[in-house]
C-alpha cells in the first residue's frame, strides 16, 4: 500500500463508545476530520509471543516500557499480499511503531521458518534482535477487526480510528482466514483511538466531554489473552467480574488489565 509510513511516534488514546455516541460524534467531526481514501478496511494481525506469553503478560503489568511484535495485512492475505512486520513499543505513554513490508509468504518464511529476508535495514535488524532475544517466539494469537479511519482536515497530525468486529483466535493462525474468531466487543460497541503528535485540541476535548466519551485502557491482544486464559470477556471486565474458579490465581492480573 503506497504512502504508508514505516516509522511512527505518537500518543494514542483509546475510548470505548456505543452506537449513540458514535453517531453523534461523527456528526460533530464533519468539519474537523474526514474518512480517509481507504474507507472501511479489515485489518488482520498475528501477534508473536513466547510459549509462556511473556510479552503480553509484561504488557498487562503496565510497565513504563513494553513492546509487541506482530504481522499485519490490510484485507485477507494471499501469498503475494503486501504484509507489514511491526515492532510496537510504548514508553511512558508515547507509542513508537517501526515496520518493514514484504509479500505475505516471504514474511511467514522469515518469522516462522527462519529464512533470511532479501533486504536488510535498521528496522529488520531490530526485528532480528527480538526474534533471538525472546526464546521460542512464535505465532500466538490472531486479532482482526474492521476499521474506519479519519484524518484531520486542517490538522495533518490528527488521526481518529473506529474499530468494530474485534475478534481473537489461537487456531488457524493464518491471515488468509479473514476476520474470524471470538468477539471481544459487546454488541454496539466501537473502540475509538485518537492518534495525535502532541496535545488534543480544545475543540475536540470539548466535543468528547459533551458526549461523555471517556478515556479507557484497552489492549486488543490483552483482552483476547485474558479471554483465552481465564474466560474473562469484555462484558465481565466492564462489570468488574472475576471468574471464581480463577480468582486466587489471576485477580492481580485482572485488576491491572482494567
Amino acid at each position: 500500500m503506497a504512502g504508508f509510513k514505516d516509522v511512527f511516534e505518537r500518543i494514542e488514546v483509546k475510548y470505548l463508545i456505543d452506537d449513540r455516541q458514535y453517531n453523534a460524534l461523527m456528526k460533530r467531526l464533519e468539519n474537523m476530520a474526514a474518512i480517509d481514501s481507504y474507507g472501511q478496511t479489515s485489518i488482520l494481525n498475528i501477534y508473536f509471543d513466547t510459549p509462556d506469553f511473556k510479552l503480553i503478560e509484561r504488557s498487562l503489568e503496565k510497565p513504563k516500557y513494553k513492546e509487541k511484535l506482530r504481522l499485519r495485512t490490510y484485507g485477507v492475505a494471499n501469498a503475494d499480499t503486501n504484509a507489514f512486520i511491526e515492532i510496537k513499543k510504548k514508553y511512558e505513554g508515547v507509542v513508537y511503531k517501526r515496520r518493514i513490508s514484504m509479500p505475505y509468504a516471504e514474511a511467514i518464511d522469515y518469522l516462522v521458518n527462519g529464512k533470511e529476508i532479501k533486504e536488510k535495514s535498521q528496522i529488520s535488524r531490530e526485528i532480528d534482535y527480538l526474534l533471538h532475544y525472546y526464546k521460542g517466539i512464535k505465532p500466538a494469537m490472531a486479532i482482526s477487526y474492521d476499521r474506519i479511519a479519519m484524518a484531520g482536515i486542517y490538522d495533518p497530525d490528527l488521526r481518529i480510528t473506529f474499530d468494530t468486529n474485534i475478534r481473537w483466535r489461537t487456531n488457524k493462525l493464518s491471515l488468509s482466514e479473514g476476520n474470524v474468531g471470538k468477539d471481544i466487543l459487546l454488541p454496539g460497541q466501537h473502540l475509538m483511538e485518537l492518534k495525535i503528535a502532541g496535545a488534543m485540541s480544545i475543540e475536540l476535548a470539548r466535543i468528547l466531554d459533551e458526549l461523555n466519551i471517556r478515556q479507557t485502557s484497552f489492549s486488543k491482544y490483552g483482552r483476547g489473552y485474558l479471554d483465552y486464559m481465564y474466560g474473562q470477556t469484555n462484558e465481565m471486565i466492564m462489570k468488574g467480574i472475576v471468574p471464581e474458579v480463577h480468582k486466587q490465581d489471576n485477580i492481580a492480573l485482572f485488576r491491572r488489565a482494567v
